[in-house]
């Protein structure tokens, strides 16, 4: 049987691990352009009628119901879960199967999730994942028996992966690289290590990465499919076009990139010179950053209810989108190709990291800016 191929009398039977709205909306686009099927027709009746496409006749629908099963392991973020709940209903009307896992809702609730899904796995002829750096899907890992392991854009993080990969490291998050393992790093080492085999082409065993982003050095045996957002433009949009701009928060300060003070000055300083009056708050700034963002540059702060992608496709949007380095910079103009919309990146400035930034922080941002495609670089902004 080839990878990712059913048992003789039903297709693969692919169960996706997803823990934010991007990842879902990732493995969306990937079950759209591998032609997954869902059980009902092909509409959407929970999408605004302004906004929605039928494709006629819609797939066939086979005797076997849902071709994808999609696992929501919730996170605690009140602003993430409500747009994954969003996301949610969106692969629901596609017919997809959706199941809302409380993974984090009490010391207990791991156990019972791993215990719940360990069946499940267990059949799984496919196993799509967003992050394969969460300890969650590292240990789900350990279960499945799937020869076919997909790999769905997680943002710029996923340009970091298959890096490692490629280079037999540890899986560790950008941001934090250059630290030193903690207690809790040391513990999970063994998970974490068999996660990254199994990762690891071999044998009967496929890794496909699904991704926007660029990505390099990739390992021997990796099959990188490239998501040119093919579902976003059919179903959302084309959108209404705005004369000003409009700007991408990013969660830099959250993660410890960049100082919160030089942030607040960047984006003050970059609304001025291009008439920015809309700031799309990105799911994990803090309410206090964003209170304090409004107040001083006079921005309207928008916290979207669907991943930024969905958002602008859906529109209004500025004619110009200011970002400083993040996924969108990669993903925008993809979802946003023909409608004549620019989007701007503006550097971020060593000056501007705190003295936490992992070592490689500053590369790794210009990178992102760097290899982004149809995109307007800015010069760094000149902070008073």
């Amino acid at each position: 049987m080839s990878p990712g191929a059913g048992h003789a009398g039903h297709p693969p039977r692919t169960l996706a691990f997803v823990e934010s709205p991007v990842q879902l909306l990732n493995t969306l686009e990937w079950a759209h352009l591998h032609g997954l099927r869902g059980a009902r027709p092909d509409v959407l009746p929970s999408v605004p009628a302004q906004v929605r496409r039928t494709v006629a006749g819609g797939p066939p629908q086979g005797p076997h119901g849902p071709d994808l099963t999609v696992v929501v392991l919730a996170p605690t973020d009140p602003m993430t879960r409500g747009q994954l709940r969003r996301m949610a209903e969106l692969a629901r009307d596609e017919g997809h199967r959706v199941r809302w896992e409380e993974a984090r809702g009490g010391a207990t609730a791991p156990f019972h999730t791993i215990g719940g899904l360990a069946g499940s796995l267990r059949r799984a002829d496919r196993v799509v994942m967003g992050d394969p750096f969460s300890r969650y899907v590292q240990l789900l890992l350990t279960i499945t028996r799937a020869k076919h392991l997909v790999v769905v854009d997680d943002g710029t993080a996923t340009m970091e992966f298959v890096a490692q990969l490629a280079r037999g490291e540890r899986l560790v998050r950008w941001h934090r690289k250059g630290g030193r393992p903690g207690p809790r790093d040391l513990l999970f080492g063994p998970v974490a290590s068999s996660a990254r085999r199994r990762l690891t082409p071999g044998g009967r065993r496929a890794v496909e990465v699904f991704s926007s982003m660029p990505v390099a050095d990739v390992p021997e045996g990796v099959t990188v499919t490239a998501n040119d957002f093919v579902w976003t433009r059919a179903r959302f949009g084309p959108p209404r076009i705005t004369k000003g701009a409009d700007m991408v928060g990013t969660s830099l300060v959250e993660t410890g990139v960049v100082d919160g003070d030089r942030y607040l000055e960047a984006v003050r300083s970059l609304a001025r010179a291009h008439g920015a009056t809309r700031y799309f708050a990105h799911r994990r700034e803090s309410t206090q950053k964003l209170h304090r963002l409004a107040a001083e540059t006079g921005l309207e702060i928008v916290r979207p209810d669907l991943p930024l992608e969905l958002i602008a496709r859906r529109g209004p949007i500025g004619r110009t989108v200011l970002s400083f380095p993040s996924t969108v910079v990669h993903t925008l103009p993809l979802a946003l190709s023909g409608t004549g919309v620019r989007v701007a990146v503006c550097d971020i400035d060593p000056a501007w990291l705190t003295a936490h930034a992992s070592p490689r922080a500053h590369g790794f941002l210009s990178g992102v800016t760097g290899t982004a495609r149809d995109v307007h670089r800015l010069a760094t902004v000149a902070l008073t």
